[in-house]
């Protein structure tokens, strides 16, 4: 083999990335202010200023095509596969879907300082649906659950959480013994009510059997005024 063949340059594979389109870094520059508000609003406590920040940052952000993001070179490739798992395309990663995956983790966390439960819950998953790994969202929708009345839900995932992060057993279980106190509570309540309810009826009942009987009693009378 010639020396002129040994240093010979290889050729520089073909780049299909493309000039960063101005409009879509505008729209994520617009974003990313709109969650820098929103962050603030929420570490001073206004939590519904924290989410029209986070709605208006989320409408700058959804609906951007992923594919122009990867022309431009802005898509983080995909995770390794596990051994005997092929490649997902569909876990690769933007710097959109990160923001969102926040946004959406952080809203729950807003509800929940509300106490819209529902709302919390539904934000949660969809930071999951971006990353299955947001222990964050995740504890917060296990929170909602709780917090909802949907104790045994709640317990469930708060321990495939510990399976996942072990090093926060201590947090989760004092989470779940919080909850179990108020549930515990609220089972103490609605018996209460159910009993007060119950006797309610039977007075109701007894009530009702008794002006029957006299009833029954005042027309005997008037039948036998009637006969003499």
């Amino acid at each position: 083999m010639s020396d002129e063949a040994s240093t010979s340059t290889p050729p520089v594979p073909e780049t299909t990335e493309y000039p960063a389109d101005p409009a879509i870094l505008n729209k994520i520059a617009t974003a990313k202010q709109y969650k820098d508000t929103a962050d603030a609003a929420f570490k001073n406590g206004d939590m519904k200023a924290a989410l029209q920040s986070y709605h208006f940052s989320l409408m700058y952000l959804e609906g951007l095509d992923k594919n122009t993001m990867k022309s431009m070179g802005m898509v983080k490739p995909a995770p390794p596969p596990k051994e005997g798992e092929t490649p997902d395309p569909s876990k690769e990663k933007t710097e959109v879907d990160e923001i969102i995956e926040k946004i959406y983790s952080n809203q729950s966390a807003a509800h929940i300082k509300l106490g819209n439960w529902d709302r919390a819950i539904q934000a949660a998953e969809k930071a999951l649906k971006k990353n299955e790994n947001n222990h964050k969202a995740t504890f917060r929708k296990a929170k909602a659950l709780g917090e909802q009345g949907f104790f045994e839900k709640c317990v469930k995932v708060f321990d495939e959480l510990k399976k996942k992060t072990p090093e926060d057993a201590a947090s989760i279980d004092a989470e779940v013994a919080r909850l179990r106190i108020l549930d515990k509570e609220r089972e103490k309540k609605h018996t209460k009510k159910m009993k007060g309810f119950l006797s309610k009826e039977w007075t109701s009942e007894k009530k009702d059997g008794a002006s029957k009987d006299e009833g029954e009693v005042v027309q005997s009378g008037i039948e036998e005024v009637t006969d003499e």
